[in-house]
């Protein structure tokens, strides 16, 4: 059985379409189809429903994909060990992460992390929209969020602690709010629509509905809308640190620490084998970031 036939068929299987699946690997939709033909002819079975607009999978083809995704899996390990023990990690990586944390922490990373595995190529995708990492092929991603349940396997790589924020110039001009009651009186920013505000206190969850004149839906212009004095912010600490270092951003109530519901995790598709330059990454990630992670403004 060809290894590239397989490869074809799991990316058709994730794209449902021929022509795409084949460029990524460098066929033409001609050869790619003509491939797909001859591994269906070698398992004497039809894999895929074709039609001028879409490609389905047969019910043979449902059954069939798990124990290709496996074989790859499994030939990518051989490889690797045939490699040496002691080899370098090589290949292309391909990672997706929201943006504003892609460019703030990932992009220096990458830059320490190349110096370390100079055979390792990475394929970075920024983007503040959930990608399916199936379908776009990636290797893993890095995720800022409370992760559901799901199929994907996550590695916690640091917290994602939340504080509420002020300018010393807004400070100046309308005072330092005492109580989660005083936030009613002032101007609060929010991310997209987000009013309601969650607290832990001594008498348990508190929530606020806060109100103001700006709503935006990008977390780092909510900070930067913050440090131009605009009003209170709640920003995360990864985000905010430089400017509270820098005398831009003052934390305030901090004896009422926001609820902490999300974290930073990488995911990846599935439990299978992980190919040697995952490993490594989210291995250098963990170090990198360290616990607790270097933006943490309580070090």
């Amino acid at each position: 059985m060809n290894v590239q036939h397989l490869k074809l068929f799991v990316r058709v299987a994730a794209l449902h379409n021929i022509s795409q699946a084949g460029s990524e690997l460098g066929l033409s939709a001609a050869v790619a189809s003509a491939q797909l033909n001859k591994l269906e002819q070698s398992l004497g079975v039809r894999l895929l429903h074709r039609s001028t607009r879409r490609v389905a999978l047969t019910d043979e083809g449902k059954a069939f994909l798990p124990h290709a995704e496996d074989v790859l899996a499994s030939v990518e390990a051989a490889q690797e060990v045939i490699g040496g023990a002691g080899s370098e990690p090589a290949g292309t990586l391909r990672i997706a992460a929201s943006a504003s944390f892609g460019r703030m922490h990932l992009i220096p990373a990458l830059a320490a992390f190349n110096l370390r595995y100079p055979k390792i190529n990475v394929d970075l995708r920024l983007s503040d929209t959930i990608v399916d990492l199936i379908e776009g092929g990636f290797d893993m991603a890095i995720r800022i969020a409370a992760l559901p349940d799901s199929t994907l396997v996550a590695r916690k790589l640091a917290t994602d602690k939340r504080i509420l924020f002020a300018s010393p110039d807004y400070l100046a001009r309308h005072g330092t709010p005492q109580s989660l009651e005083q936030l009613k009186e002032h101007n609060c920013i929010t991310l997209a629509g987000l009013d309601l505000w969650a607290f832990d206190s001594s008498e348990g969850i508190k929530t606020v509905k806060v109100q103001g004149s700006l709503r935006i839906d990008n977390g780092e212009a909510v900070r930067d809308a913050c440090v131009a004095g605009m009003g209170l912010a709640i920003s995360s600490t990864w985000c905010a640190y430089h400017h509270v270092l820098r005398g831009e951003l003052i934390p305030i109530l901090t004896a009422f620490p926001l609820q902490e519901r999300t974290a930073i995790w990488s995911v990846r598709p599935n439990a299978r084998m992980m190919p040697h330059r995952v490993r490594v990454f989210i291995d250098f990630l963990e170090e990198r970031f360290g616990s607790p992670p270097y933006w943490d403004l309580a070090q």
